[in-house]
């Protein structure tokens, strides 16, 4: 269950200008339907390049809501010059937070400000820009303009704030391209994954495969053995068998052999401790 906010929740039970405008000076929208999640956003603008009202209307979750409603608080009785540097991080915090899964939320508030000031202001969209995800209708100058501006250095990350590559996947490595190439990241580099930690039975299996492989081969060589006892957080328990047992140098062989290929196989933090 994700941790809400006092201000999220109170613009999502009480959202403020909720409707639309007659005769709006501009319109804009983002998402669809289809895709679980849609906003349009009106503007009044005055003469003077002034917002005078703002209203909303959203098909999506209480974070759509939240960050619909407290995006037409930000804008009105703000200019357009002003309104223009308002970033998905400023809507986001406005909020109080919001959960690394619902961030692009704020990103879909800010999509449809720039739609509607484009809209306002005569901007023609980008002929050639193409749909890098086609499941969730993610352009490539949008995906670029988001990793930039939040320095998103991971696929999940991409995904929180945008939802792309959430579907089929097709679109992975042409979202990955961009990362590295807004990033500066050379084609050569990995791009950083970001690892769930294992539950503690995919720990015990997975140390266990390590010894028998790795390890246990090596001992026996010389009349030994070594036993899986537990697991708990990084620290392995094992109990020496054989030769290795009764060996003057076990306490060795346990941190310079064991622990050792343990680090390089699965975490520089794992530590090895001997039980009797």
């Amino acid at each position: 269950m994700w941790n809400y906010s006092e201000k999220v929740m109170d613009h999502y039970r009480n959202p403020r200008n909720v409707g639309t405008i007659e005769n709006p000076s501009a319109v804009g929208t983002t998402g669809n339907i289809s895709c679980g999640d849609s906003l349009t956003l009106y503007l009044k603008i005055d003469e003077n390049g002034l917002v005078t009202d703002a209203k909303f209307q959203t098909f999506g979750c209480g974070s759509a809501v939240a960050s619909s409603s407290i995006l037409t608080e930000m804008i009105i009785g703000k200019t357009i010059e002003e309104v223009q540097k308002i970033t998905n991080k400023d809507i986001a915090e406005a909020l109080g937070g919001l959960p690394a899964q619902k961030l692009h939320c704020s990103v879909m508030g800010k999509e449809a400000l720039d739609d509607a000031l484009a809209n306002y202001l005569g901007v023609k969209p980008q002929e050639d820009d193409r749909v890098i995800c086609k499941c969730f209708d993610v352009k490539e100058s949008h995906l670029r303009q988001v990793i930039k501006e939040n320095n998103l250095d991971t696929l999940e990350k991409i995904q929180n704030y945008t939802k792309a590559c959430s579907g089929c996947q097709h679109c992975r490595e042409d979202i990955e391209k961009v990362m590295r190439e807004e990033l500066g990241i050379g084609d050569e580099t990995t791009v950083k994954k970001e690892e769930k930690p294992l539950t503690k039975t995919q720990m015990i299996l997975k140390v266990n495969k390590i010894l028998e492989n790795d390890i246990a081969e090596e001992l026996r060589k010389d009349g030994g053995d070594i036993e899986l006892v537990d697991v708990d957080d990084n620290v392995v328990y094992v109990r020496l068998q054989g030769h290795c047992k009764m060996c003057p140098s076990s306490t060795l062989t346990l941190k310079n052999f064991v622990e050792k290929v343990l680090k390089e196989h699965i975490s520089p933090s794992i530590e090895v401790e001997q039980v009797e």
